[in-house]
């Protein structure tokens, strides 16, 4: 069972193997609700962190390159997909927050946790949501941590319209643009970690000067 849903998840980031899975098993609009599910599942439910992001998005784009999918049929579904799912997962931690923090001194959570991440999407909420569309894992639990905090929805809306449409749309033209390149092709498993990586950078660089700020300040005050 494993050994298949690794298989299966493998199929979902190599180009030749997804043409051949949507040319045999599952064909015409049922690939498009399939692809559409799973970035639905990775966005929507906790335990889609699983399943590939940003490898999957570009695969789907060298599929489409090579005529296989219809592009702008495939980023409008996903983007739906992404949105439902992020929506999803919000209301999920606006419900099951007041009865996880119910109680302060509950033995695995803290109404100090609650205000800490309450306190922090008010703070950066915005850049927070757009941020975590493009790092694995945090993509998946965001949206939740999000509801959790009691972020407003119409805040939370459009910074998550843009990372999520940033997020499809970005990595999909990737795929798209670049997967027809020979030396691509060849080294594609590298590829997608070199693009994984660069989409980490805003975040690393963010992180970074936030930290140089601090220890600006706290020199300030020293003096």
């Amino acid at each position: 069972m494993i050994h298949s849903f690794i298989e299966f998840l493998r199929t979902l980031t190599d180009p030749d193997k997804l043409i051949h899975f949507l040319s045999t098993v599952v064909t015409g609009w049922y690939s498009y609700a399939l692809l559409a599910a799973i970035v639905f599942a990775e966005t929507g439910l906790l335990v889609g962190f699983v399943l590939p992001g940003d490898s999957l998005l570009f695969t789907i784009g060298v599929v489409c390159g090579a005529g296989r999918l219809d592009m702008t049929v495939m980023i409008a579904l996903l983007i739906c997909s992404c949105m439902i799912g992020d929506w999803s997962g919000y209301l999920l931690g606006r419900r099951t927050g007041p009865i996880i923090f119910r109680r302060p001194d509950s033995r695995f959570f803290k109404q100090e946790y609650l205000q800490r991440t309450h306190a922090f999407y008010e703070k950066h909420g915005g850049k927070t949501i757009i941020y975590a569309k493009f790092v694995p894992i945090i993509r998946t639990f965001a949206p939740f941590v999000a509801g959790v905090g009691k972020m407003p929805y119409r805040r939370f809306l459009p910074f998550d319209v843009v990372g999520g449409s940033g997020w499809v749309i970005s990595m999909t033209l990737l795929g798209y643009f670049l997967g027809g390149i020979p030396m691509v092709r060849r080294n594609f498993e590298k590829f997608v970690l070199a693009v994984v990586f660069v989409s980490l950078l805003p975040l690393v660089l963010h992180a970074f000067q936030a930290r140089f700020n601090g220890k600006r300040a706290r020199a300030g005050e020293a003096l």
